[in-house]
């Protein structure tokens, strides 16, 4: 870990240790469970989720101004989040027990179980005393399972794939984050139209980003706004701990071990590091992925770093670098990935 992210993690924690230390003998006013689009299937359920003692944020309006974004925006990064919190996840027959970190997030592992697909629903409760807290505190969650005739699964990025950020212009991309919402942030021409394709009769996407999870409720909202489907979004903390921040090949291990008989589309952009960080998941993981596809941002399409990353790729795994959506399209189609 980097100097500045161990100062920026040891912060954080004196922070939160003083925060807590004031609070510590005070029942929550706003306790909540955030729970996050799940996902499982014969092989297992991941379930995650975050336990604040914030108001939920207010739901974007048509014509609002830039001062109500921005303030709806700065609640979902101002959290008090609720350590040490005792959980029971439920889903189809199962259960199990959790307890939030130091952050306010928990994960869950179920057993596979006969689940419903698309969609299967279950609940997070408290499951023992916390701070004086009274009354049963339940949130309802659900799951996405693949359907039994699911061809194939896609993974894909986020930020420059599908949502225009701007994410190599950092002041363009801060703005857009903190002035905007899900009604006016702008998806890429034809991406919900290609993902609705992919999806087909029951194939699931996931979306994978280096994004924070302040941004989950963003995120859900402006892929429903925006025609796309449904589908797990996995993000990761926004500063991290000791060990750093959580590399993206770890989400994408994880949903290729949880969904085994699955092969994937793996779809990303050449702004930053999904050329690289796929490349090590087609060579990981041989005969599991179907294609690779790369949407072509780069401020410098000639600075050589897709095309180093495609150099001894393997032959059975296509890689293009597509300049919009269509391009996807007409591949897709030709190696028989839409119906």
């Amino acid at each position: 870990m980097g100097r500045r992210q161990h100062l920026l993690v040891r912060a954080e924690g004196l922070w939160d240790a003083a925060r807590l230390r004031r609070r510590a003998n005070r029942t929550p006013e706003h306790f909540r469970i955030e729970a996050y689009l799940g996902h499982g299937g014969p092989h297992g359920v991941v379930v995650r989720g975050r336990v604040l003692d914030n108001p939920a944020p207010a739901p974007a309006t048509e014509g609002e101004g830039v001062g109500a974004a921005l303030r709806r925006t700065l609640g979902q990064f101002v959290t008090d989040e609720l350590p040490g919190v005792p959980l029971r996840v439920r889903i189809a027959g199962a259960s199990a027990d959790v307890v939030t970190d130091d952050e306010g997030y928990f994960r869950a592992e179920l057993p596979g179980a006969s689940l419903a697909s698309p969609w299967q629903e279950g609940s997070v409760e408290v499951a023992g005393p916390y701070r004086g807290l009274t009354g049963r505190h339940r949130t309802p969650l659900r799951v996405r399972v693949p359907a039994a005739g699911a061809r194939y699964g896609v993974v894909s990025d986020v930020d420059d794939t599908i949502l225009e950020t701007g994410v190599q212009r950092v002041g363009q991309m801060l703005r857009a984050t903190f002035t905007g919402s899900e009604l006016t942030r702008t998806a890429f021409p034809g991406a919900a139209a290609l993902y609705r394709e992919l999806e087909g009769a029951g194939n699931p996407i996931f979306y994978v980003s280096s994004s924070p999870w302040n941004l989950h409720g963003f995120l859900i909202a402006f892929l429903q706004h925006r025609g796309f489907p449904a589908g797990p979004v996995l993000l990761r903390d926004l500063i991290g701990t000791r060990d750093g921040r959580e590399p993206k090949h770890a989400r994408i291990e994880e949903i290729l071990a949880t969904h085994p008989d699955l092969p994937f589309v793996l779809i990303g952009d050449s702004g930053e590091h999904d050329p690289q960080v796929y490349a090590d998941i087609v060579r990981a993981h041989p005969g599991r992925i179907r294609a690779v596809y790369i949407r072509e941002v780069r401020l410098d399409p000639g600075d050589g770093r897709v095309e180093s990353v495609a150099d001894g790729w393997p032959e059975d795994v296509p890689f293009v670098l597509a300049a919009d959506s269509d391009a996807v399209r007409r591949h897709a189609a030709s190696i028989g990935l839409l119906d």
